[in-house]
């Protein structure tokens, strides 16, 4: 197991410098940046702080420089808000991963158990209702079904609030700002609930078929073993294993998953500065965020490779 861990990751180095190097380029060949957007800027005043910044050098200059300073942990600075790009990522993205978490454990939950249950009634009503609740929640669009839920529960009900994170000059500590915050996190938990759960439970329900169908869980209820057993021991471990890899995605999705879901809510998280630094080219801040997305994706693949391996023995031995 050592062995297999210790390749990928190997693997894993020259995955992430070649996609700092596709990153870099992508926004470094884009048309125009914060500079060129400023159309208050005198043409001298312009040149002059691409210089300061860098921006006037040749390009695999300009990557090579952006290379060290990630090996020293610089993110780059950000012309727009004028701090650090890792400064202002810590100031924001461990909101958002306070919002995705929770909407994670709630939808993988729901997925997992109305999945299994679709499974063992297949074709019932039940998996019926289920398949048309699903494909229903999955064909709002994001930003229709924040709206609605905004006109639902905050306009028309008055029962949670509109969007933000915590009252309105609110200096509230302890119990009661985290109350504040949860009640803030309703909608937005819920929307994305709304939204990742049908696509899961599709997946479990699917592997749950198959695996109910394998010679192996015929032999289980042949030998007298309860249904409840046979399904929660022997069916469910066996159809959990395709849905590892999706686990690992979800590593990134947990920062990147709710953009438009926390720029509709005013969510203070990575994903609403995302929008804005998009809106005024803020390159720095762009890069370093897309950046951190891609090692959270490679690293979610790892783990996904590393929990495979360790629940089903067959894949170190046919990768050794």
């Amino acid at each position: 197991m050592k062995n297999f861990i210790l390749r990928r990751l190997l693997h894993t180095l020259p995955m992430l410098l070649f996609a700092s190097f596709i990153i870099f380029m992508l926004f470094a060949k884009t048309p125009g940046d914060i500079i060129d957007g400023n159309v208050s800027l005198t043409a001298a005043r312009a040149a002059e702080l691409k210089a300061i910044y860098g921006l006037d050098q040749p390009l695999l200059t300009r990557y090579l420089h952006w290379l060290s300073q990630l090996l020293r942990g610089n993110l780059g600075f950000s012309l727009q808000y004028q701090i650090p790009v890792t400064q202002l990522l810590n100031q924001y993205i461990w909101n958002s991963f306070l919002l995705a978490s929770v909407a994670l454990v709630f939808y993988w939950g729901i997925g997992l158990s109305v999945g299994i249950a679709s499974a063992i009634r297949a074709n019932s009503w039940f998996d019926h209702l289920i398949s048309i609740l699903v494909f229903a929640a999955m064909s709002f669009p994001t930003f229709f079904l924040c709206l609605l839920l905004i006109k639902w529960f905050a306009v028309d009900l008055h029962w949670l609030p509109v969007g933000g994170m915590s009252n309105t000059g609110s200096d509230d500590t302890g119990w009661a700002y985290i109350m504040q915050v949860a009640a803030h996190l309703v909608l937005p938990v819920l929307a994305l609930i709304m939204l990742q759960a049908g696509s899961l439970t599709r997946y479990f329900r699917a592997s749950m078929l198959d695996v109910i169908k394998m010679d192996f869980i015929r032999t289980a209820r042949a030998k007298g073993l309860r249904e409840r057993t046979v399904i929660m021991k022997h069916a469910l471990r066996n159809a959990l294993l395709p849905i590892i890899t999706l686990l690992g995605f979800e590593l990134p999705g947990l920062f990147s998953g709710a953009i438009i879901t926390e720029k509709v809510f005013n969510w203070p998280g990575a994903g609403h500065i995302h929008i804005d630094s998009l809106a005024a080219r803020d390159y720095p801040v762009l890069m370093g965020f897309t950046l951190f997305l891609a090692v959270l994706t490679i690293l979610g693949n790892l783990l996904a490779d590393v929990l495979y391996a360790w629940a089903d023995p067959r894949v170190r031995v046919s990768s050794s």
